[in-house]
C-alpha cells in the first residue's frame, strides 16, 4: 500500500531485536516527515525535457460524499495536437506518495517521453489532494479517477479551463487510456476500471485482491480465492504503520482544505476503515462486528468487483512482499480468467519486502526496455492502447528465478504435484508407508516466541534479525538431503489435525479470538544447518475447528533447493509480526500411516521423498 518502491533493498540482517509496538510506531511516525523510498528517484535531462512539457492542474471532483480537489501533472508529448493524438496513460502514486515522488512522476516522464499523453495526480487524501482516505473504494477513489478520464476524452477542463483536445479517441467522450502504478497505486486501477469501461489497459503492480486477507490473513478455511470466512490473524506492524503515516497525512502535507478532515477520532481516513483498524488492534472479534469488517474490506477490495473488470489487465507481484504476496495476485489472475477478461501475470523479484534483484524493474529510473517486466509493459500498451496486433503480450504466466538470473513461463500456475507425510518422529517422509506412529506438541508463549521479519524494515531500509523459532513453542518436520535440485513453483498446501483440548472449550464462544491461532512455514536447511525462510513468508491460521481436519494455503514462493539440502516444514505458535493467541493453549499433533497431516508442493523440477 505504501509508495511503490522504486529501488527495493534487500533486507539486511543482523542481530538488532524485533521493534516493538512502540518502537514501530517511533519509526513510522519518522517516515512521515521525510521522503519514502526515492533511492531510484528519476530527474528529466535537457533533451528528455524538450521531449514534452509538464503542466499542473488541478480538477474538482466529486468523490462519495464529499467534492474535493485533485492536484494532477499533465504530461505532453511532443508533436501531440489534435491533428496527431496520442493515447494516455493515467497513473498515481502508492499509499503516502504524491503525484511528486519518485515513482509516480517518474511514470509520467517516461510515457511521455515515449509518446503517450501522461496524467499522473496525488491520491485522493494525500500530496494537495482532498477528500478522505476510503482505501481505494470504487464508489470514491474509483469515481475520482473517472473524472480525469473525462478531461482526456476533452469532455470536461481542468479547473483552469485547460483543455486536452490531442488524445486519441475510441468513440465519443470515450479516450483510449491505460493505467500504471503500484501497490495503493495498483488497486485503484481495477477500482476505476470496475466502474468506467473506458479503460483500455491496466498494469497493477504489487497490490491487493482482498484486504480482509492482506491485513488480517486466514491461511485456512478460504471459501474462495484467499477469502476466508474465519477472522484472520491481525498483521499489526503492517497495519499500524500505515495507519500512522495515513493519519499523519497533514504532518506530511500541511493541509487546512476541510475535504480531508473526518473527526478527531478518525482524522483523514473514512469512518469505516478506522473502525476496521480499532476492531483489529482490539483483538476481539465477536460475530457480527467481524462479519461487518469483512463486509466493509473485501467492499472496497478487488474481491468484491472484479466481475466488474474487462479492461485487459497485466499483472505484477512481488515473490518477496509480506503484504501483499503471490496468493493475492493469483486469486485475481484466476477470477478475471475465469470470467473471460484478458489477463497475464508476472511473478517479478521485488515487493514490499525488499528483494530488488540486478536487471528488475525499476520505475523510478523510468528505463522500462532493460528489464524483463518493463518490455512487457511496453508491449501491453503498445497492443491495447496504440493497437498493434502485432505486439507480443508475453506468455500466461511468468516468475523471477534467482538461481538462473532469469524468467521461467508456463501456460499457468503449476499445480500441486508432490505429496509428502509429516511423521510421528519429524521426518518428511515420501509414503505413508514410511510414517512413524508418535505424537508430539508445542505450547505458545504469552510473548511471541517466533520471528519472521520486522515488517517494515525492509520499506525503511532498516536491519532486521534471521527468522527464528523458540524450542518447546513450534514441531518441526524435515525431509531427507535432497539428492538433486528441487523447483518449487506456487503456493504449497498443508492437510493437518490438531488436539487442543483447551481451545475446544472454548473456540465456540461467538468471539473468534478464542479459536487457536497457529502459522506455518516452510524452510531451505543448509548442510551446515543454516535455516533460511523463504522471503520471510508465513502462513499465518486460525483454525475454524480444532476437532477437524483443516487445509492450510501457505504463501506462493519461487524457490531452489539445492541438492544436499532439506525442506523442514514448521508450525509455530506465534510470530512478532502478527497478533497471537489468546491465553496459553497447548497443541499436540499425532501422526500414524493412515492419518497424518500431508503437505503438498507444486514442483516443477526434481523430487522430494
Amino acid at each position: 500500500m505504501e509508495v511503490l518502491v522504486s529501488r527495493a533493498v534487500s533486507r539486511p540482517r543482523s542481530g538488532y531485536r524485533t521493534l516493538s509496538r512502540r518502537s514501530l510506531a517511533q519509526v513510522a511516525a519518522a517516515a512521515l516527515v521525510a521522503p519514502l523510498m526515492l533511492a531510484g528517484a528519476a530527474r528529466a535531462t535537457a533533451a528528455e525535457a524538450g521531449r514534452y512539457t509538464v503542466t499542473p492542474l488541478k480538477f474538482t471532483v466529486r468523490a462519495g460524499d464529499r467534492a474535493c480537489t485533485v492536484d494532477a501533472d499533465l504530461y505532453r508529448p511532443a508533436g501531440a495536437d489534435a491533428g496527431h493524438p496520442a493515447p494516455a496513460v493515467l497513473a498515481t502514486n502508492g499509499f503516502g506518495g504524491s503525484k511528486s515522488d519518485g515513482t509516480t512522476d517518474a511514470i509520467g516522464k517516461a510515457f511521455a517521453s515515449r509518446g503517450y499523453v501522461g496524467l499522473v495526480y496525488s491520491g485522493l487524501g494525500f500530496g494537495r489532494s482532498g477528500c478522505l482516505i476510503t482505501l481505494d473504494d470504487p464508489a470514491v477513489d474509483g469515481r475520482a479517477a473517472a473524472g480525469l478520464i473525462d478531461f482526456l476524452a476533452g469532455t470536461r477542463a481542468a479547473d483552469d479551463g485547460t483543455r486536452a483536445d490531442y488524445v486519441v479517441q475510441d468513440g465519443e467522450g470515450d479516450p483510449r487510456v491505460g493505467m500504471i502504478g503500484g501497490s495503493y497505486g495498483g488497486a485503484v486501477q481495477l477500482a476505476t476500471a470496475s466502474t468506467d469501461r473506458r479503460v483500455d489497459a491496466l498494469v497493477p503492480l504489487i497490490t491487493w485482491n482482498d484486504l480482509a486477507y492482506a491485513l488480517a490473513p486466514n491461511g485456512a478455511d478460504a471459501r474462495t480465492g484467499v477469502s476466508s470466512d474465519t477472522a484472520g490473524v491481525f498483521k499489526w506492524q503492517w497495519t499500524n504503520g500505515f495507519y500512522l503515516m495515513g493519519e499523519g497525512q497533514t504532518l506530511l502535507n500541511a493541509s487546512l482544505d476541510p475535504s480531508r478532515f473526518n473527526s478527531l477520532g478518525c482524522l483523514h481516513f473514512a469512518s469505516s476503515a478506522c473502525d476496521t483498524v480499532r476492531l483489529l488492534n482490539s483483538g476481539r472479534f465477536p460475530a457480527d462486528r467481524t462479519a461487518a469488517m469483512l463486509d466493509y474490506a473485501r467492499g472496497v477490495s478487488p474481491v468484491g468487483y472484479l466481475d466488474k473488470v474487462k479492461a485487459p489487465t497485466l499483472l505484477v507481484q512481488g515473490q518477496t512482499d509480506s503484504l501483499f504476496n503471490l496468493n493475492e495476485a493469483t486469486a485475481t489472475y484466476e477470477k478475471l480468467r475465469a470470467q473471460g477478461t484478458t489477463a497475464r501475470m508476472i511473478w517479478q523479484s521485488w515487493g514490499h519486502s525488499g528483494g530488488q534483484a540486478p536487471g528488475e524493474l525499476d520505475l523510478g529510473r523510468g528505463d522500462l526496455e532493460s528489464s524483463y517486466v518493463g518490455r512487457r509493459v511496453l508491449a501491453w500498451f503498445d497492443r491495447y492502447l496504440r493497437g498493434d496486433r502485432g505486439a507480443d503480450t508475453g506468455p500466461a504466466f511468468a516468475y523471477y528465478r534467482d538461481w538462473q538470473s532469469g524468467y521461467g513461463t508456463a501456460g499457468a500456475v503449476p499445480a500441486l504435484s508432490r505429496k509428502v507425510y509429516l511423521s510421528g518422529d519429524g521426518k518428511l517422509v515420501g509414503d505413508r508407508s514410511e510414517v512413524v506412529r508418535g505424537s508430539r506438541q508445542y505450547a505458545n508463549w504469552l510473548i511471541p516466541t517466533s520471528h519472521s521479519e520486522s515488517s517494515l524494515a525492509g520499506t525503511l531500509g532498516l536491519p532486521d534479525p534471521a527468522p527464528y523459532d523458540t524450542k518447546g513453542t513450534y514441531l518441526g518436520w524435515t525431509s531427507a538431503p535432497l539428492t538433486a535440485p528441487v523447483d518449487v513453483v506456487g503456493a504449497p498446501e498443508a492437510t493437518l489435525k490438531v488436539v487442543s483440548p483447551t481451545t475446544e472449550r472454548v473456540q465456540n464462544s461467538g468471539d473468534a479470538a478464542d479459536k487457536l491461532v497457529l502459522f506455518a512455514k516452510i524452510y531451505d536447511v543448509a548442510p551446515d544447518g543454516t535455516r533460511n525462510l523463504v522471503n520471510g513468508l508465513v502462513a499465518p491460521v486460525r483454525v475454524p475447528d480444532v476437532t477437524r481436519p483443516f487445509t492450510v494455503r501457505l504463501p506462493g514462493i519461487v524457490h531452489r533447493y539445492e541438492k544436499g539440502h532439506r525442506l523442514e516444514f514448521v508450525i509455530a505458535a506465534s510470530d512478532g509480526a502478527y497478533a497471537g493467541n489468546r491465553g496459553i493453549k497447548p497443541v499436540t499433533v499425532v501422526s500414524a500411516p493412515q492419518d497424518t497431516g500431508v503437505l503438498e508442493l507444486p514442483v516443477v523440477g526434481g523430487r522430494i521423498g
